[in-house]
């Protein structure tokens, strides 16, 4: 008996032994569609840290134990999860599922994810790679525009430097009122600060096109408030972008695109001699981006970089007639006759890497960049005879700036110039210990450097000799460091996720000035214009140099109470070193009705913090007038003229919002996503006007600190306005596969409103109703109500058949009315009628308008595929800008005069192409 049981123990201890053994497993996967083989696929062992990805003729290798399942997975496609069995040679077939229905989420959760159309909360996913290869769009934030419904962006033009970030927004709330997260953790934001002519005046957001779009696997838009979860500038929701992780496949896209816009081309109107242009297709942009991926050691470690360049030309746009009959017809325009999109180059490096350490649960993982993009831009238009003195008093030396137009007078056209540089670097680490407790441990450093120069202008004091000028600029730094930690209790209910952690982030803003020409009057008597025009340089008295420090800690439940009810808490606390502490709180929960309709709903509390660019930013313009030299200053929150206009420190917007709604799949080829919320916002900080010295309604000790300081006119940012958005979002996806052919219909549409509930007027700068007007104008008020149309929908129709594909998108962008400056005669904006007969209300309506884009691609073979359309096929423009019956006011709005930057933008029918090679 003993011999026995000791045959049956030596038999388990070698069957045992057998399984556990490890041996190398290979094999091919090919695709379903058009059994070619598949590059870049996802190939692990369940359970473990261990992985690859195949290489470009669809070939692993991979080290498990005979038991081990592997498990297959690649965007577009079904997961595959297939027993090794003892087996060495396993092939794969894996089944397009381009609906991507199930894909799971890392955002909005702290659990090991969950599938998008069952979580608490919504959450987009857009698929970068092939939004991309369907259209001309070169940047992520111009991309994402016409992906996800509710996010909003449109292109600057002539506004002093937001020419050359790309900002976009969420639900209607500000480019600061998102945070944006690069694989889970806090991105930084720009240096830039938005102070003239554009949406989100005053704010500064993260810059997407810092980050190449070859660099990214998906982009996962949690549209929530979430502050309780991820901190400050959560309000309207979170932005996670997720790096790509294959490896052994190298892949290199090109793409070339251009406007072909017979409309409104410069060149093309009857009085073209007054307007610099450039040929009957402009814009001109090219890219070329690269992607690789190598393996470290073998336990699933890998190393993914990518490289990108990038380059556009300029637009140039105006109305083609000056008949006064024509409707379409518009005088000449005489502020901007380079009006129209600025060029740029750039150059980004981005990787992503993750090592895990042999005979330990621990990785190590980093990632980071580096991007750099030099832009040019026109300003506004200088001309002779209706200001002299802005031109240098020897002007005809510079032949090569100063033109002379059909009607004998003189212009020139100041060029505003950036350099944009941004690095960034993260790494930490991440592992579990004990009985189950993950934990991650990072440090995020994020640095933002944004330079102004002067181009083709002059100081009118100094001379003409000197044409170019350094403006200065500023550059933002922000350092975070992360522990978090989180246990699965999977006997508590039907499981508990518990997680808690904290943070501290270091923050630095600096504000540096530019060469003492930028800014300088050289002219004692006034007579000619001080400062580089177009953009004056910061001065010395501008500079700043300021931090400050956050601390934060949360807690985080997510309770499966039942398997069909679950409900997130989560709260947090955190404590600025500059203005003092905050608490909030997030209560979200799901209820799965049926297996295939589920009910959400989310309420919590949120807050922004000021930005230290909003607290510290100072820019003077000298005015010389009669030998009497005067500042037009933005005020800085800490100057003494702020504190005599009676404005209180900075402190952090605070929010509520409230979310319900549902998600449906009635089958497996179609769902639904349905989510109403509102979001009350109150303190959000906003620039005001500019209050004159010269002002006798204004309180005399507020007058006199400007007098005191040679101060003509000040501006100031405060905490001025409370708003409330309320709105849904509709998601409809259906996809089906039919042998060969791919049938996919998505709608995506967001309908929104937006009200200014109250307006905060400091004591001091709102006793009057043209104080009001002056510290939060009709117009600024139009321009906060118009960060967003009040309908945005896209209805994209695609047919694929094996490797041709072929999609239209119809996009739809709502009415939005805005507001001009007026001609000062009244305290809300009008002008004059043409016959002078009587005043109008100086406002701009927009119809809503329909946009197409038209897109095919093929997969050649294996390793090419090339794709061809146009964005606006039938070259859709929105109305133009100016009141009925007062054409000779057209041009007093925005930078872009009649052509102001809502719904599709000025530019457009874009023809585009791209090839996409894989290696």
């Amino acid at each position: 008996m003993k011999k026995k049981l000791l045959f049956i123990a030596m038999l388990f201890f070698i069957t045992g032994t057998a399984l556990a053994q490890k041996i190398t497993v290979t094999g091919t996967v090919t695709g379903s569609i058009d059994n070619l083989t598949m590059p870049g696929v996802s190939v692990r062992v369940s359970g473990s840290t261990i992985g690859t990805s195949t290489n470009k003729d669809g070939y692993f290798s991979i080290s498990a134990s005979s038991a081990a399942e592997l498990v297959f997975s690649y965007t577009g496609y079904k997961t595959q999860t297939v027993p090794v069995s003892g087996k060495t040679v396993i092939n794969i077939v894996l089944v397009s599922d381009i609906s991507q229905l199930n894909e799971v989420v890392a955002i909005g959760t702290r659990s090991a994810g969950r599938v998008k159309l069952e979580t608490a909360v919504p959450v987009d996913v857009v698929n970068v790679s092939k939004a991309a290869a369907s259209t001309g769009r070169l940047d992520l934030t111009d991309i994402l525009n016409y992906a996800a419904p509710s996010f909003n962006y449109n292109k600057q033009s002539g506004s002093d430097g937001a020419d050359h970030v790309e900002l976009g927004t969420l639900r209607g709330l500000g480019p600061d009122q998102t945070l944006v997260l690069i694989n889970g953790k806090r991105r930084h934001p720009t240096a830039f600060v938005a102070v003239f002519g554009t949406r989100g005046r005053g704010n500064s957001g993260v810059d997407l096109s810092s980050i190449p779009t070859a660099a990214i696997d998906r982009v996962e838009i949690l549209r929530d408030g979430a502050s309780a979860q991820y901190g400050s500038d959560a309000i309207a929701g979170v932005i996670n972008l997720v790096l790509k992780k294959n490896t052994n496949v190298f892949t290199v896209n090109a793409g070339y695109s251009g406007y072909y816009d017979p409309a409104f081309n410069s060149g093309k109107s009857v009085v073209a001699g007054y307007y610099p242009h450039a040929g009957t297709i402009d814009g001109k942009a090219l890219t070329v981006d690269a992607n690789y991926g190598f393996d470290i050691g073998n336990n699933g470690g890998f190393f993914n970089i990518t490289g990108e360049y990038a380059q556009n030309d300029k637009t140039f746009r105006q109305t083609h007639d000056t008949t006064t009959s024509n409707p379409a017809a518009l005088p000449i325009n005489p502020y901007r006759r380079a009006n129209g999109d600025g060029s740029g180059k750039s150059g980004t490096v981005f990787f992503n890497s993750e090592i895990p350490l042999a005979g330990t649960q621990t990785t190590f993982y980093s990632f980071g960049g580096y991007s750099y993009k030099p832009s040019d831009a026109y300003a506004f238009t200088r001309n002779l005879s209706g200001r002299p003195e802005r031109f240098p008093v020897d002007y005809t030396k510079s032949t090569d700036i100063i033109f002379t137009t059909p009607d004998g007078d003189s212009y020139y056209n100041p060029i505003i110039q950036t350099h944009n540089t941004d690095v960034s670097f993260a790494a930490g680490f991440k592992g579990t210990v004990g009985d189950g407790w993950d934990w991650d441990l990072s440090n995020n450093t994020g640095n933002n450097k944004f330079h102004f120069f002067g181009d083709k202008t002059f100081n009118a004091s100094l001379g003409a000799y000197k044409t170019h000028f350094d403006d200065g600029g500023s550059e933002f730094l922000q350092n975070t460091t992360n522990l978090n930690v989180n246990k699965h209790f999977s006997k508590v209910a039907a499981g508990l996720n518990f997680g808690f952690g904290g943070e501290f982030r270091y923050e630095r803003y600096k504000i540096f000035a530019g060469e003492d020409a930028s800014y300088r009057n050289y002219d004692a008597t006034g007579a000619q214009a001080a400062g580089s025009q177009g953009f004056p340089g910061f001065q010395p008295a501008d500079e700043a140099n300021a931090n400050r420090k956050v601390a934060g800690v949360y807690v985080d439940f997510e309770l499966d109470v039942t398997k069909k009810w679950l409900v997130d808490f989560a709260n947090r606390y955190e404590h600025y070193s500059d203005f003092g502490s905050t608490f909030n709180t997030k209560f979200a929960t799901r209820y799965k009705v049926t297996d295939n309709f589920n009910i959400r709903g989310s309420a919590g509390t949120g807050f922004r913090a000021p930005s230290l660019q909003q607290i510290n930013y100072s820019n003077t313009f000298t005015n010389v007038q009669g030998a009497i030299v005067s500042e037009v200053k933005i005020a800085p929150n800490y100057s003494p003229i702020t504190k005599a206009a009676g404005i209180p420190n900075l402190k952090q917007e605070k929010s509520k919002n409230a979310g319900l709604g549902f998600t449906y799949k009635p089958i497996p080829e179609l769902s639904f996503t349905v989510d109403g919320y509102i979001i009350k916002v109150t303190d959000r900080v906003v620039l005001s006007g500019q209050f004159s010295a010269s002002d006798p309604t204004l309180d005399p000790s507020f007058t006199n600190a400007l007098n005191n300081l040679s101060v003509s006119a000040a501006q100031f940012f405060a905490n001025a306005v409370n708003t409330t958005n309320r709105g849904l979002d509709v998601v409809i996806d259906y996809s089906k596969t039919v042998g060969a052919n791919r049938f996919k219909v998505l709608f995506a549409g967001n309908f929104q409103s937006m009200d200014i509930d109250k307006v905060n007027y400091p004591a001091i700068l709102g006793t009057t109703p043209a104080l009001q007007e002056t510290f939060l104008s009709s117009r600024e008020k139009k321009f906060i109500l118009a960060s967003a149309p009040p309908q945005k929908f896209t209805l994209n129709p695609e047919y694929g058949h094996k490797s041709f594909t072929v999609g239209t998108r119809f996009t739809y962008f709502g009415k939005i009315d805005l507001l001009g400056y007026g001609d000062g005669s009244t305290l809300t904006p009008t002008v004059p009628t043409d016959d002078g007969s009587a005043q109008l209300a100086d406002e701009y309506i927009y119809s809503g308008k329909v946009t197409s884009d038209l897109y095919f691609s093929y997969k050649v073979s294996k390793t090419t595929r090339f794709s061809l359309g146009a964005d606006n096929v039938f070259n859709v423009h929105p109305d133009l800008a100016y009141v009925k019956g007062a054409k000779g006011w057209a041009y007093n709005n925005e930078p872009s005069g009649p052509f102001d930057a809502v719904q599709m933008g000025g530019n457009g029918r874009r023809f585009f192409a791209r090839v996409g090679f894989t290696f």
